[in-house]
């Protein structure tokens, strides 16, 4: 099956219903790839129902918890480069308990603990949109491979959320 289709698919399953949805954008725009969570929700705003909130948190989401807990989100969806040992660009949905040993530790507080404070306080569903990164390096660019990823993505997750019922 073609890993868009599949992706997309485990997003369907994954956002039954969701009542409210928050994505957190999560990267470090000086380090190349690693900002490709935060491409990801800049090609998602103004372009989502109102049920949605998109928040750009950089390097710091645990700034956003006020913010996503008076959304009282059912589901939140964590967007960031991910070491998933695959090619530069693909994507996998992670559930809270593989967050620990995937995403890039480039934030202040790691994504396992945020995402654990999240479920205990809020009690939604949340999982972790990874993405193979290329290059952590300092730059301000992402590469072609992430650009196009980023681009594709955020495509699939307004067929997904369009298309919910």
């Amino acid at each position: 099956m073609n890993k868009k289709v599949s992706l997309k698919n485990q997003l369907f399953r994954w956002i039954r219903g969701c009542k409210r949805l928050v994505v957190l954008g999560v990267g470090n725009p000086m380090r190349g790839d690693d900002a490709v969570g935060i491409e990801v929700v800049k090609r998602l705003f103004r372009r989502v129902p109102e049920w949605i909130r998109v928040l750009d948190c950089g390097t710091t989401p645990e700034n956003f918890l006020p913010e996503i807990e008076a959304y009282r989100p059912t589901h939140v969806l964590i967007v960031d480069a991910a070491e998933l040992h695959t090619e530069p660009g693909e994507a996998q949905l992670l559930p809270l308990e593989k967050m620990l040993n995937s995403a890039i530790s480039t934030h202040m507080i790691p994504l396992s603990i945020l995402a654990g404070v999240l479920a205990e306080e809020i009690k939604a569903k949340i999982v972790l949109l990874g993405i193979q990164p290329r290059d952590t390096i300092y730059t301000e660019k992402l590469s072609p491979e992430l650009q196009r990823a980023a681009e594709e993505i955020a495509e699939i997750l307004l067929e997904v959320v369009r298309e919910k019922k």
